[in-house]
């Protein structure tokens, strides 16, 4: 085998990015970066009939987005392209004539119809459903007089019969199949496109992927491609099937639940670095009585093992994901959480146009989003004019509340700015000024300043807000 790891993401340009598909790219990524090896894309797009306009783009600016570069496929080429299926046809039908040769595959016949009617009759007798073997005994002479007919086939995988597959999967340990069980696959429709499982083995092989890793939804059908690769006399590349990924329910994530797009979760304001530190760590963890959960991508790849993928299904929790992307946002560049905010401000009419206030603002209510669509909510209040219900206007009425306003509102004039630091001893003197303290004090002024009973500290409220709107929002009151 090649000594350099290689290994392959080959979706299917079918819509979007589903987060089980992200996450099968990223362990593919991480583990590609962990040994030195190569990341390569492929498109399998030898279905034309489930192709979705433009989900190929969308594919691979969400993995650029997400920071997952290839090292090989489309866009950057390499030596062993090209990287779409549909573009390899012509290797597919070489192959296949091959198996046809060696008597490792067949042409069968049958219509759509006499396929239905004969699951119809397995399903009535109890049976599993498969192709029945029946073009098997056909005669050479009768392949050639139907061939010569022109009627429609499909070549099909002869699966030797009453043996044993044996393979080791890197997740599942040990795997074994009764091939009496394993279905002689189409390999060759009959639109002369391959099925997967031909065009995915010859790729594997001539692209010299050393490992596999996929979802488990593929398990099943190693034994048709171990069978095929013996059949070529071509060496079996390690394999590790990712488990899926499932709801709180423990059912497989759809989209009749929520959103599974990652794309939604990056519309909606979850940072791509949490992300993928999130989706990450579903399924897989760094061993050594790790308990930290916030890693750099770097420290991933510097973790990540493979063999450190559990083989149970991993809970998508969406709280633990509001939870970390939190822990990013508080902790990020913020020059670059500004960039990244504004256009959600400028999406709900929010006027960024005094950057310095903004970045003031986005620095107030980083510790009070989880997301970034609710920066919005959050930060409307240090542009929109205070509005208070019954109850709060008859606080800020309040005798005391005046008298609190009416000190406050003094000292600050005297002041020559605002800052953080400075505003917290001011309240301090107003409260040994007038006598009021504590909820009497620190409720009223929140509420004139803002309209509401919470929120960050009224040091920073009173530092974004800026002098002149301090006093002008106090007065207001008095």
């Amino acid at each position: 085998m090649n000594n350099e790891v290689r290994v392959r993401f080959a979706p299917s340009p079918t819509g979007y990015l589903h987060l089980g598909s992200l996450r099968t790219a990223l362990f593919n990524y991480l583990f590609a970066r962990h040994h030195n090896g190569k990341f390569i894309l492929r498109i399998e797009d030898t279905d034309q009939s489930r192709k979705v306009e433009g989900a190929v783009e969308n594919l691979i600016n969400i993995l650029m987005e997400m920071g997952l570069n290839y090292d090989e496929g489309p866009g950057v080429g390499g030596e062993f392209g090209p990287y779409f299926q549909s573009e390899r046809l012509g290797i597919y039908k070489k192959y296949c004539d091959e198996l046809l040769a060696g008597g490792h595959a067949y042409y069968a016949f049958e219509t759509a119809e006499e396929l239905d009617e004969m699951r119809k009759v397995q399903q009535m007798q109890g049976k599993q459903t498969m192709y029945d073997r029946r073009a098997r005994v056909l005669t050479e002479n009768e392949v050639k007089e139907k061939l010569a007919s022109g009627i429609p086939y499909v070549i099909r995988l002869k699966v030797p019969l009453d043996t044993e597959i044996r393979f080791t999967d890197i997740i599942r340990g040990n795997v074994k199949i009764d091939t009496n069980l394993v279905d002689d696959q189409v390999l060759l429709k009959s639109d002369g496109f391959p099925t997967y499982h031909l065009a995915n083995v010859i790729d594997d092989h001539f692209m010299k992927i050393t490992h596999i890793i996929r979802g488990e939804e593929w398990l099943t059908s190693v034994p048709k491609h171990i069978i095929l690769y013996n059949a070529f006399g071509w060496e079996v590349p390690q394999m590790a099937h990712v488990p899926l990924i499932l709801n709180a329910d423990k059912t497989k994530l759809s989209k009749r639940q929520g959103d599974v797009a990652t794309e939604d979760y990056l519309r909606k304001g979850y940072l791509k670095e949490a992300l993928l530190n999130f989706m990450t760590l579903l399924g897989w963890n760094p061993g050594d009585g790790e308990e930290k959960e916030i890693f750099t991508k770097a420290e991933l790849i510097e973790k990540f093992s493979i063999e450190r993928v559990n083989s149970a299904g991993a809970v998508f929790n969406v709280e633990k994901l509001n939870w970390m992307n939190g822990e990013y946002i508080k902790n990020y560049d913020i020059d670059a959480l500004s960039e990244l905010i504004i256009p959600y401000l400028n999406a709900d009419g929010i006027d960024t146009s005094d950057k310095i206030k903004t970045k003031r603002v986005i620095f107030a209510i980083r510790n009070y989003i989880n997301k970034l669509d609710e920066a919005s909510e959050q930060a409307k209040v240090y542009y929109n004019e205070v509005k208070l219900n019954d109850e709060q206007t008859a606080i800020v009425k309040a005798e005391t509340s005046i008298q609190v306003f009416n000190a406050l509102a003094a000292k600050i004039e005297a002041m020559l700015e605002i800052t953080a630091d400075n505003f917290k001893p001011v309240l301090s003197e107003v409260q040994k000024e007038t006598g009021v303290k504590g909820k009497n004090l620190f409720l009223p002024v929140r509420l004139a300043l803002t309209g509401e009973e919470h929120g960050p500290e009224l040091g920073m409220i009173a530092y974004v807000l800026g002098k002149e709107e301090v006093l002008k929002r106090l007065q207001n009151r008095i």
